[in-house]
């Protein structure tokens, strides 16, 4: 029967790959990041035309129902004496973009991407990591010999462990330092 555990130059050679993909995992972590940002410029920057496939049935209505509604408006505007070059008008419009055509909403929306990608992307890097430690200890444990030196890794604790949930109602100006909340002056 083979001896299955691993020779201290199978470990050494399987932390060198371990090391080697977290990089690599972490380059394309930078690399999906600067894609999903790419993309949300994008679409803040995408402007739908009026005679579009999608919508041409839709729009076309729209314009029907708009001259449909200004033709009544010209009739009671002669019913009441108002003549033509001085009523009012309704008019169709198209706006070739939604909330984003305002440039600080845009930047509001960049921003919000931005720090979304940049969340995530740390969230994946602290994932690569992770998954690089727990396959080290992996290793280091199949070579631990002693007790004491076993027990010295169950000591560790969890990463999660470390930094606890935040809760934001914590966060505003009658916060205090242990969670409490001041009361407001009457």
């Amino acid at each position: 029967m083979a001896d299955s555990k691993m020779t201290k130059v199978e470990r050494e050679e399987l932390a060198r790959l371990l090391k080697a993909r977290a990089r690599v995992a972490k380059s394309v972590v930078e690399q999906r990041a600067a894609e999903l940002l790419a993309d949300a410029e994008q679409q803040l920057a995408t402007r739908f035309k009026i005679d579009d496939a999608a919508w041409a049935n839709l729009t076309g209505a729209a314009e029907q129902a708009v001259k449909d509604a200004d033709a009544e408006l010209a009739r009671r505007c002669r019913t009441l004496g108002i003549p033509e070059e001085f009523r009012p008008r309704i008019d169709f419009s198209w706006y070739s973009r939604g909330e984003n055509a305002s440039k600080e909403r845009r930047a509001e929306l960049r921003k919000v991407a931005q720090t979304r990608i940049d969340a995530m992307a740390q969230k994946a890097r602290g994932a690569i990591e992770t998954r690089e430690l727990d396959g080290l200890a992996m290793l280091a444990a199949g070579a631990l010999e002693s007790a004491g030196a076993q027990e010295f890794l169950a000591s560790l604790p969890a990463i999660e462990t470390l930094m606890p949930v935040l809760d934001v109602s914590t966060l505003g100006p009658l916060a205090l330092p242990d969670g409490t909340r001041r009361t407001r002056p009457s």
